[in-house]
């Protein structure tokens, strides 16, 4: 079996590096004085900080990180000032950069138990669907398909008529119409398959994904450079929707353990108590029951005739 590590050192090189260019001295404590060629930290500033030599700190943003001990990644990560999800990045490079299984970790696609889908059908007033780490999704609710008509109506959906967050924000000009604040949408979506990708770097759907992406999307170019991360993602997202209007939701996303060789999260969208907002969600929940009942076949609604 081949154990060889992931070659990621370009995304720890990046990575390491633009989060050095984005602090100051002044942040870190340290004086200000004298002309700096280069902006934020230097290299040799963020070893002394850690607690390493300059030498071994530019190895390690060289993307040299098999080996390197879980205390001096602390203190890197510390130095840095990385947040909560950066850190969890951090260490999944790293730990993907190791030799052995944990290092090769591959994805395959599993279908959702019928179970999870008699879960999502049972909620009837929010919309809630099942996503893979890649953004697509592959199980939802009657609400959910009323929710994301564009996505799910729009000709980036694969050859099984499901969206993926990602082809849609990028690939759809429609998406700018659909998403109220769309940078912040597609910015938290490649945020998310960014955190994926160093987790789980020998994914080919998603290296596939991101390549059809880079190749025609500038926008997504210039998101993944940046090499912003999400793991733990909720909040409120608005909509322009063409049958119900403008709409303020919630959603929070769950991880959702169904089988160990694909990750999967629950996401719910729902709307608060007493506002508009909530009103409308009633009224596109009741026009997708009633589609979903339309589209039941005679015999499922008429037992017996």
């Amino acid at each position: 079996m081949d154990h060889r590590p992931a070659d990621n050192r370009s995304e720890i090189r990046d990575f390491l590096a633009r989060r050095r260019a984005q602090l100051t001295p002044e942040q870190v404590g340290l004086p200000t004085g004298g002309r700096r060629r280069v902006p934020g930290l230097r290299r040799e500033e963020v070893a002394v900080l850690a607690g390493v030599s300059t030498e071994w700190y530019t190895r390690l943003e060289k993307g040299h990180i098999s080996g390197v001990s879980e205390d001096v990644l602390e203190a890197v990560a510390r130095t840095l000032q990385l947040s909560a999800d950066e850190r969890t990045y951090l260490f999944d490079l790293a730990r993907a950069a190791q030799p052995g299984p944990a290092s090769r970790r591959r994805r395959k696609a599993v279908d959702v138990p019928p179970r999870v889908q008699w879960l999502l059908d049972s909620m009837t007033l929010s919309a809630a669907f099942v996503s893979n780490g890649r953004r697509d999704i592959v199980a939802g609710n009657a609400l959910t398909r009323a929710l994301f008509a564009p996505m799910f109506n729009s000709f980036t959906t694969d050859e099984r008529g499901r969206p993926n967050f990602a082809r849609y924000h990028f690939l759809d000009c429609g998406s700018h119409d659909f998403f109220d604040d769309w940078q912040s949408a597609a910015k938290t979506t490649v945020a998310v398959l960014r955190a994926e990708a160093g987790r789980y770097p020998n994914d080919k759907a998603m290296r596939e994904l991101v390549g059809e992406l880079s190749t025609v999307s500038t926008e997504l170019r210039t998101l993944w450079a940046a090499h912003d991360v999400r793991v733990h993602h909720g909040g409120v997202k608005r909509f322009q929707h063409p049958d119900a209007g403008p709409l303020e939701l919630t959603y929070q996303p769950l991880d959702l353990p169904i089988s160990p060789h694909e990750a999967h999260s629950l996401t719910i969208y729902t709307a608060e108590p007493g506002t508009p907002d909530e009103d409308r969600l009633k009224l596109l929940a009741s026009w997708a029951a009633t589609r979903s009942r339309e589209t039941e076949p005679t015999d499922e609604r008429h037992p017996g005739t």
